[in-house]
């Protein structure tokens, strides 16, 4: 049965639901608050497919660490002290989430959708009249400066195995044979051949092209002001372009999110993850795989012949002012791996940021909520919004579309924190 399906957001998320909502027959409006599809959180990232990333954001030792980066005005990770009693909540949920038994519940979870999100992918490239978003299967290195993230990588490429993900540790010499082009510091690595890397802004115009090209309609510069309710069901939504009205409707608002479901009375637990990113348009050097800079938690992925430094996770609210601290952090850590790359590099490269939505068990929101029986939430991806947005869109379609998806959501029922 065709249904008129309200999406609330155009990020990768949002644009996915509404491309394999629209392929499905549905009628599609997609409304956001930005002036443009390509300017949110989706736009600037790293553009990394990552089955490797299965453990999620909240893990044992992440507290710790986080505290110990804090000191540290260029570190991967930042906490903007304010008083604030949602972050506080936020970050008590945290600290209970980082165990061991949480990561094991999650690692298969994360695996099954992020190779499915890559298969995704490789079937939106190879269809006919695709244009091509720069899909590139080389793999992912995990690059280490120290024997000490060395030895944790090693340790991780052993479970990524259990799990049935391919690891293959590498020393000094194999890494520069697989780049022969690029010089680093680093004393080892571990290569994850089935991770991939795209670029995200012609990913993103891909979808939004192919869900107009089946009658989406996209409402921008359009942001939602509240809900019309009728009794177990949302009738509208409520905007300042006036009042969309729907069968389903999806919130994929991002970081956004908690605050669009305050009118709804629903808990969604939720943190903006500010992160940074600069591309240099004419590089040094430029490899051909896409890489962690591990200690430094900074991506690095080749955009064509643009490549891009992307990294940071600091938490700050809803501010998307750029901290010119974070930014060297990431310029210091990219010549630190890389020697061939100079402060000069980086002059005149205007950095970008976005939010991304993290929830406190570093899982994503996706699912129908209790509450409302016409309501899909999908969001809280956290740094794996790309990589699990397109598995992330066709779940959606399937469940407007009335059918029980192929995975076990119960993990990420938009319910969990009550």
């Amino acid at each position: 049965m065709t249904k008129h399906v309200v999406i609330v957001g155009a990020g990768i998320v949002g644009l996915a639901s509404a491309y394999y909502a629209a392929r499905r027959g549905h009628r599609v409006t997609v409304v956001d608050r930005s002036p443009a599809v390509r300017d949110g959180c989706s736009f600037g990232n790293a553009g990394m497919i990552v089955p490797s990333h299965f453990t999620p954001l909240a893990a044992p030792g992440m507290v710790a660490l986080g505290l110990r980066w804090m000191w540290n005005p260029e570190s991967p990770f930042y906490i903007k002290p304010r008083c604030d009693r949602e972050l506080l909540a936020w970050g008590l949920r945290f600290w209970r989430s980082a165990t061991r038994r949480h990561v094991a519940r999650c690692a298969p979870v994360l695996r099954d959708l992020n190779l499915a999100g890559r298969a995704c992918y490789e079937e939106l490239a190879s269809e006919e009249n695709s244009d091509d978003f720069g899909l590139v299967r080389r793999g992912l290195l995990m690059l280490c400066r120290t024997q000490h993230a060395l030895d944790e990588e090693i340790t991780t490429a052993e479970r990524a195995r259990e799990l049935g993900i391919p690891a293959v540790v590498l020393d000094r010499a194999q890494l520069a044979e697989m780049e022969p082009d690029v010089e680093m510091d680093v004393v080892g690595g571990v290569h994850f051949p089935r991770d991939c890397h795209l670029s995200p802004n012609r990913l993103m115009a891909e979808l939004e092209q192919r869900a107009a090209a089946l009658g989406a309609e996209f409402r921008l510069n359009t942001e939602v002001v509240g809900w019309r309710l009728a009794g177990r069901r949302l009738a509208a939504v409520n905007t300042t372009g006036g009042e969309v009205a729907g069968d389903e409707f999806v919130l994929a608002g991002g970081a956004w999110s908690g605050e669009l479901v305050r009118g709804l009375r629903l808990r969604l637990p939720m943190q903006a993850g500010k992160g940074y990113s600069l591309t240099l348009a004419s590089p040094r050097q430029l490899p051909r795989i896409c890489a962690i800079l591990t200690e430094a938690r900074v991506a690095v992925t080749p955009m064509g012949t643009a490549l891009r430094f992307g990294g940071t996770m600091e938490i700050a609210g809803l501010d998307e002012t750029i901290n010119e601290r974070r930014v060297r952090g990431i310029i210091n850590a990219a010549r630190a791996y890389y020697p061939a790359f100079r402060a000069e590099s980086f002059v005149g490269v205007k950095p970008w940021c976005g939010l991304r939505p993290c929830s406190p068990d570093g899982m994503p929101y996706l699912g129908r909520t209790a509450r409302f029986d016409n309501l899909v939430i999908a969001t809280g991806h956290a740094m794996m919004g790309l990589s699990l947005g397109a598995i992330t869109g066709q779940i959606v379609a399937e469940l407007v579309s009335g059918e029980q998806s192929q995975f076990d959501l119960s993990l990420l029922s938009p319910d969990r924190f009550g």
